[in-house]
């Protein structure tokens, strides 16, 4: 149980020890938070995991008692994954924002669209559509298709809303 707990706790750190390694100066301050967040974290994990290699180790405990005092130990343990796990999704955002503004969609649908087996997933799409309820006359799937499809469109203008008012009030980088 104590290694799979510091095992646990290592493969946690590991994502984030992993993409935030590059060169210190080029972190952004939400990356810093984070290494620092992981580094304080893997450290208290590391005083877990010997002090319950020494609870484990003490024979004059039954098996129950060393269950006992590690649970112990572990609900001291515990706050620090709450404070840890709030460290990176505070930060995490940041981070993924960040990532996302330098990808040009555009290119990567025209790119994904080239390609032969989405080409095929798309032809295939097409066929069952045709052969599927949509081929059906059905009046009150039709309605029910409609109303399906005049909520995606909404949804499709209410995002394009939301990007056109957001792109107009983000402050201009020139």
């Amino acid at each position: 149980m104590i290694r799979m707990l510091s095992l646990a706790a290592a493969l946690a750190v590991l994502p984030l020890s992993a993409a935030l390694a590059g060169d210190p100066e080029a972190q952004s301050p939400p990356e810093a938070a984070i290494e620092a967040a992981a580094e304080a974290f893997e450290a208290r994990m590391e005083a877990f995991g010997e002090r319950a290699e020494a609870i484990s180790g003490d024979k004059g405990l039954t098996p129950t008692q060393r269950d006992a005092h590690i649970a112990a130990l572990w609900s001291e343990y515990q706050p620090e994954v709450a404070v840890f796990t709030a460290a990176v999704s505070h930060h995490v955002g940041a981070i993924a924002q960040a990532a996302l503004a330098d990808i040009d969609v555009e290119a990567l649908v025209e790119t994904a669209l080239k390609d032969p087996e989405v080409k095929a997933a798309l032809t295939g799409a097409a066929g069952m559509a045709a052969n599927g309820a949509w081929a059906q006359n059905d009046p009150e799937q039709m309605v029910t298709y409609g109303l399906m499809a005049q909520y995606g469109l909404d949804q499709m203008a209410d995002r394009a809303a939301e990007a056109r008012d957001e792109a107009r009030d983000a402050p201009d980088d020139n």
